[in-house]
């Protein structure tokens, strides 16, 4: 069975940053203020936590209430930052597809964000898509990544993977995938090429 190549999410198919700026906009606050409360709740909301659970812990921290007009509409800005595929990965993604290449996503990301994933046109590039709300468990867990194997339905040495945390990387080593950190595109395209997934 050929490999499988398996992508995180957030920070490499879908560039970092563009939720935080967008969501402080929409509610008139200084970005580094909302940073804190934002991921300080965001494990909880990857494992599953409604999203009126998340934003009300964020606005209580800020000294703020929101009614569920307000909820929606952040957890939309959110979600429509996070679902958004970089041109980067688009043009790696779309390489691997056209040499038949079989691919698959392993995210820490709340419902609404999986459920946005799996509606975009660009899913259908993937084979399968796991994420931590889907699992009740996070990576750098290692039981996430035994989850996605059988997935997958791949053997862990069948698996190659990029992550942009080094936590992830080292975990999902651990657990026998070939697993490299994300640093962009290019790099990316010169260990797969190690890896004898991409022969140029």
């Amino acid at each position: 069975m050929s490999a499988m190549v398996v992508w995180d999410l957030g920070g490499v198919l879908a560039p970092s940053g563009r939720a935080l700026g967008a969501l402080a906009a929409a509610l008139g606050v200084p970005e580094s203020d909302l940073a804190g409360p934002y991921w300080a709740h965001r494990d909880t909301y990857d494992l599953g936590a409604r999203p009126d659970e998340y934003w009300q812990r964020i606005a209580g921290e800020l000294g703020r209430t929101l009614d569920e007009a307000w909820v929606d509409r952040l957890d939309r800005i959110d979600t429509e930052c996070w679902s958004a595929l970089g041109p980067e990965a688009a043009e790696l993604l779309s390489r691997l597809t056209d040499r038949g290449i079989p691919l698959g996503v392993l995210s820490n990301a709340p419902g609404p964000l999986a459920k946005a994933v799996r509606r975009a046109s660009w899913s259908g590039l993937f084979e399968t898509l796991v994420f931590s709300s889907d699992l009740g468990l996070m990576k750098p867990d290692p039981l996430v990544f035994r989850g996605a194997d059988e997935r997958f339905g791949r053997a862990p040495s069948d698996v190659v993977f990029f992550d942009d945390r080094r936590e992830n990387v080292a975990a999902a080593r651990a657990h026998g995938w070939r697993a490299h950190v994300w640093t962009g595109a290019e790099t990316a395209t010169a260990v797969l090429a190690r890896e004898g997934v991409l022969d140029d």
